[in-house]
């Protein structure tokens, strides 16, 4: 198999690739803007049309590692376009959706299709570039995620000024259609003829669908012992499912990459990464309101992390082909550590000026950690296990981000979450990934191979 793809085909991949991810993570969060809309028009309350954001996200993570299993089997290729058809046409039905059941049901259908986009998204970014260019790639795709993430607000706005909120979802079809197009030129490497674990990606499912649903469920439900019940379920099906997964060859969840203490250090790290960012994310809009800052000015104060990212990820990626990404995420960390004590003691009667050049310094801090962090996991993997690492990535991002937001709502109710409290809670996770970073510069924390790792985890000798 040749090193990457050869031009100009790279170049048309690169851009399925990039309308597929931006489409993909526009549409988690444009619902937002339009949730009171869509509340009035359908005449439901407020509390029920928050469920459009969250069946979505818990949905997108229940499947991710399932559907990077199936990619595995089937071919990369074939999963990224199945996920675009299926996401275009839930899409498309969202348009016409004129009841709130109806529109979750396709909203469902939509996390679907999304799960099959960013289930491989990584590896064939991996297939797609050199392998020295690795580091570009990833940095350039977290590029569009964080670009893509920044401007679904406006765009939603934007939309819904000039016209009804179905159009809201209607306006992410173009790219769907485009990236549909251009996929026809992703690479498409040979999938591996093995039987699927079927058992395993449903106790997959559900161990991710339970703890997560019920953790929410604690902040915004009314039974604290039924959300309790279901975690506890979500935990008791976690403990037999990682049981199960230790005498499987090619795991759902990837415990065979997850037993690389090198891979294992960068997945906690980018979970507390995510959970940090989150928290700081969500929190600060409160805190700001809570000073007097009008939206637009608070929309201002914040525009600098996305911003400040957009330069900084992608120049982290490069380094990341020529440094050891134990150091460039020890250097961010350490930025972002500075950047969020100096959020925490804000004056007491701050300007947009005093904010947002702690929100710079925030974005370039996480810039700056996570590209390289994403370029050790799936660079580490074995090329039959990309698809695994891309989808562990993905997760962890996406159940990173959902446990900050949870954090935070739980700081509110409990009447801390508009003060310095989030931006400290966010300093520690900070720090976790941080010394994860610095960690993985021992000599001894490097990347076995196969036949290391089957000595270290005898149970992945055999293949069930």
């Amino acid at each position: 198999m040749s090193d990457g793809l050869p031009l100009p085909r790279r170049l048309l991949a690169i851009g399925a690739l990039g309308c597929g991810s931006a489409l993909v993570i526009i549409d988690g969060t444009i619902a937002n803007v339009a949730l009171p809309t869509i509340a009035r028009d359908l005449g439901v309350a407020s509390s029920a049309v928050v469920s459009i954001v969250t069946v979505y996200q818990v949905t997108l993570v229940m499947l991710l590692l399932p559907f990077s299993g199936i990619a595995e089997r089937i071919g990369l290729k074939r999963t990224y376009q199945a996920g675009q058809i299926v996401f275009t046409l839930a899409t498309l039905l969202c348009f016409f959706a004129e009841s709130l059941p109806f529109l979750l049901i396709v909203r469902a259908m939509q996390a679907i299709g999304a799960a099959g986009v960013l289930s491989v998204s990584s590896a064939l970014i991996r297939q797609t570039y050199p392998a020295r260019q690795l580091g570009r790639g990833l940095g350039i795709n977290a590029v569009v995620v964080t670009s893509a993430a920044a401007a679904a607000p406006t765009i939603g706005g934007l939309v819904l000024a000039v016209a009804p909120w179905p159009w809201v979802f209607a306006c992410t079809i173009p790219p769907a259609l485009i990236s549909l197009v251009l996929g026809r030129w992703l690479p498409d490497p040979a999938p591996r003829l093995t039987r699927l674990d079927l058992p395993g990606a449903i106790m997959c499912a559900a161990m991710f669908g339970l703890i997560i649903g019920g953790a929410e469920s604690f902040v915004h439900g009314d039974s604290p012992v039924v959300s309790a019940a279901v975690v506890a379920a979500g935990a008791v099906i976690g403990w037999f499912f990682v049981r199960r997964e230790l005498g499987i060859a090619a795991p759902i969840l990837p415990v065979d990459l997850l037993a690389r203490p090198i891979i294992a250090l960068s997945a906690i790290g980018n979970l507390t990464a995510f959970m940090a960012s989150m928290t700081v994310l969500v929190s600060t809009p409160f805190r700001l309101a809570a000073l007097g800052f009008t939206p637009a000015q608070i929309g201002t104060c914040i525009a600098p992390w996305p911003l400040t990212n957009m330069f900084v990820a992608p120049l982290s990626g490069v380094l990341s082909d020529r440094v050891p990404a134990g150091i460039l995420g020890g250097i961010g960390m350490a930025v972002t550590l500075t950047a969020l004590a100096l959020l925490a003691t804000l004056p007491a009667d701050p300007g947009l000026l005093d904010v947002a050049w702690r929100m710079a310094l925030c974005g370039s801090g996480f810039g700056l950690y996570l590209s390289p962090n994403a370029r050790l996991v799936v660079g580490s993997a074995p090329p039959h296990r990309a698809a695994a690492a891309g989808g562990l990535i993905s997760t962890l991002r996406l159940t990173g981000q959902t446990i900050g937001a949870t954090l935070v709502a739980a700081l509110l109710a409990g009447g801390v979450g508009t003060g310095a409290v989030p931006p400290l809670v966010a300093a520690g996770l900070a720090l976790v990934a941080g010394l994860c970073s610095v960690a993985r510069l021992r000599p001894s924390m490097r990347s076995p191979d196969i036949a290391e790792i089957r000595e270290e985890v005898p149970t992945l000798r055999q293949p069930r």
